[in-house]
């Protein structure tokens, strides 16, 4: 990564380029500059199957006049170049149509430290690329000598460094620096008719967080092979106890309701619904960008607007969507610093744990589904249906029972939020869309 004077630079970058684009008519216009070092590698069955070293740099900035708006990005960083995109991005927003919502948020005096997030690790750019390569063919070796286990999707090991730097002529001006590596891994377990496959990975802003090979390993091996002789199961009602992984995944649903692109497109069953109760009390959900080391931490969105916390389910009363400036001003709110640069994202957007260890929640369930892997779409934010081939682990009598597949979970996401009966104690930051355990009182599981 550059060295803090070419940081220096990248910023003056930005602020000529505002004071550019003003000077050749633009009414508004944001510039963001990104530098970033990656590194990747996949291997499988012990060879190197891809690797890439790289680094970029890259402009992209917006430019509004009269209402409307053009954008343009380039990863050639001559002045001359980034000067004649920039004029033709004034006159080509003479040309578009207006828009009486576009434009840039309000100035915030507001700034949020960057140094007190804790996002940058500086051991992640003195990693020795042979150190990385090993890690990834240390997990899959460990897991390949299980004998359960027949075959490998590979492993994979990467590192990204990232410099982020907008200004805009709101008077706004920051940068942040930020890392993240992961370790994952992949497998199958079984023999033609009777395979199974499952996987593990862990994922931080720290190098020294990750969890070792060794245990990725051990995971991802004892997530495949508790799949294998599924039985097949008729069709019926029961409680459904949601994994960790299948809660984050139930949550990106709802993430995508709550999006205010969503809500002013009227595409979502939550639109017009701020202070109803969509959900028991069980349930919190929160979008927090000011989680200090957090994958989804920030000290600004992608327009400027400093990260914030906020309670989008309290208790379940839905208290908040999430919003850019162009969503915000649609609906009549504020912005809440989710933009993404094109749309809403989510920061570090979870569900409140409960008090209930996992296998309190199993031996709750006198007959149920332990829910670990779906599959297809099946997901409608305009009703909040869900319908989802699945895979799983039978419970009876509050214990495991055997795996089951051939199987398709149905519900409403409205109906589930009211029916958790059980939160779970055991929430896990491994991305910026995450969950505990939980336990649904009813759902369909259709199979034979």
């Amino acid at each position: 990564m550059s060295a803090s004077g070419s940081a220096s630079d990248l910023r003056a970058l930005a602020e000529r380029l505002v004071a550019y684009g003003k000077s050749r008519g633009a009414d508004e216009i944001e510039v963001g500059v990104g530098e970033s070092d990656e590194f990747s590698v996949d291997v499988r069955l012990g060879e190197i199957e891809s690797l890439v070293e790289a680094g970029s740099r890259s402009v992209g900035f917006r430019v509004i006049k009269d209402g409307k708006t053009a954008s343009a990005s380039s990863s050639d960083l001559a002045p001359e170049t980034l000067e004649r995109l920039v004029r033709n991005a004034v006159q080509r927003a003479e040309l578009g149509s207006r828009d009486s919502f576009a434009g840039l948020p309000e100035s915030s005096p507001a700034r949020i430290d960057p140094e007190g997030l804790a996002l940058y690790d500086p051991e992640v750019q003195t990693l020795d690329s042979l150190i990385k390569i090993d890690l990834a063919l240390e997990a899959e070796r460990i897991a390949l000598a299980d004998k359960r286990i027949t075959n490998s999707f590979g492993a994979g090991f990467g590192t990204h460094e990232v410099r982020s730097v907008l200004a805009s002529s709101n008077g706004f001006s920051g940068e942040f620096r930020k890392t993240y590596c992961s370790l994952s891994l992949g497998l199958q377990a079984g023999e033609t008719d009777d395979r199974v496959e499952d996987f593990w990975f862990t994922s931080e802003t720290h190098f020294g967080d990750l969890e070792t090979p060794e245990q990725v390993a051990r995971k991802a091996v004892e997530r495949t092979v508790r799949q294998l002789h599924p039985r097949k199961i008729k069709t019926q009602k029961v409680p459904v106890v949601f994994e960790p992984l299948m809660t984050s995944s139930l949550l990106g649903f709802l993430f995508g309701c709550v999006a205010g692109t969503s809500i002013y497109q009227k595409a979502s069953f939550l639109a017009g619904r701020l202070g109803e109760a969509i959900g028991n009390e069980r349930i919190t959900v929160v979008d927090d960008g000011l989680l200090p080391g957090r994958l989804g931490t920030s000290p600004f969105d992608a327009e400027g607007v400093p990260s914030q916390r906020t309670v989008v389910v309290d208790k379940g009363v839905l208290k908040s969507y999430l919003l850019n400036t162009y969503a915000a001003r649609k609906l009549g709110l504020k912005t809440t610093g989710n933009s993404d640069g094109g749309g809403v994202s989510p920061n570090n957007f979870y569900l409140e744990p409960g008090p209930h260890a996992p296998e309190e929640i199993i031996r709750s369930c006198a007959k149920g589904l332990l829910l670990i892997r779906t599959l297809g779409h099946g997901l409608n934010p305009v009703t909040g249906d869900i319908s989802r081939g699945a895979f799983g682990l039978w419970i009876e009598n509050g214990e495991i029972a055997y795996p089951v597949s051939e199987i398709t979970i149905s519900g409403n996401l409205g109906e589930m939020l009211r029916n958790v009966e059980m939160v779970g104690n055991d929430l896990e930051f491994r991305g910026a869309v995450c969950g505990p355990t939980v336990k649904i009182a009813e759902m369909t599981v259709a199979g034979e």
